[in-house]
């Protein structure tokens, strides 16, 4: 448990989408630290009716699938809500699995049903390493995620002899901000810490540093998972510290040994 005030001096800027921001900033902030809100992409319905008919069509065919990943809260978010609307009892013999503690509670309480995790690691990679995730000759599997992103569940999946659909369930869009407002605000506040919650939004902050990229690189830099870590510091940062997780618990902790202290 973090002391109160124990995060005094550290000004943390949280990039997530604005419909993840107030745990984690009433986590930071109730331990002492001061929180800038800079949202990278947002989290959005899905407003294309062919996207949306593709999605229904999936979710009413779900007793078809033998596993169902979720691969965020965002994906239990939007796609729980379309299942729940065709399956108010979800369909036995349908594994639900979910990446992280945090999403597979989002999963437990949406759909009430019980949710495979991995017991340690919160990534594809850790769930790649479930034996229900083995051996697959045949087997249907659903993934629920948003419009684009990884494929390297997915690929790993079919490898081993799976049939998998996306099914996605939200759309992400970038937020328009120009370099210079980015950056201006980042100096006017103060950050001493920077935060991503994932590769993407840890390739638009590097977008958005451009010409400051250099000194602001040299920042603290907050990442969920050594795969985004390995990919902050191929783009060039030189203090990148893994929080093993995006849920605030995870962060704050992280936070609590970066030793950094006000001037």
């Amino acid at each position: 448990m973090i002391n109160p005030n124990s995060l005094s001096g550290l000004t943390v800027l949280i990039t997530r989408p604005s419909n993840q921001v107030d745990s984690l900033r009433r986590a930071i902030e109730s331990d002492g630290a001061k929180v800038l809100s800079l949202p990278l992409i947002e989290i959005n319905a899905l407003n294309d009716a062919q996207a949306i008919q593709d999605l229904k069509d999936k979710v009413l065919q779900l007793d078809s699938y033998q596993s169902l990943i979720f691969v965020s809260n965002n994906a239990v978010s939007f796609g729980g809500e379309v299942i729940n609307n065709y399956w108010p009892q979800f369909p036995l013999g349908v594994d639900v699995i979910a990446v992280g503690p945090t999403t597979a509670e989002a999963a437990s309480e949406r759909l009430a049903c019980e949710v495979i995790q991995p017991c340690s690691g919160m990534t594809s990679e850790d769930i790649l390493r479930l034996p229900q995730l083995q051996e697959l000759s045949e087997k249907k599997i659903g993934i629920v995620r948003g419009q684009g992103g990884r494929e390297l569940l997915a690929d790993t999946l079919r490898e081993r002899g799976a049939i998998v659909d996306y099914l996605e369930a939200y759309s992400r869009a970038s937020v328009d901000y120009t370099s210079a407002d980015f950056c201006n605000r980042l100096r006017e506040a103060g950050v001493n810490v920077l935060t991503v919650s994932s590769g993407e939004s840890l390739d638009r902050l590097t977008h958005l540093l451009a010409d400051n990229r250099k000194k602001l690189q040299q920042l603290s830099l907050l990442v969920p998972s050594q795969r985004v870590g390995r990919q902050a510091e191929k783009a060039g940062y030189q203090h990148v510290h893994n929080a093993s997780g995006a849920d605030p618990l995870s962060f704050v902790r992280a936070l609590g040994e970066l030793g950094i202290n006000e001037e």
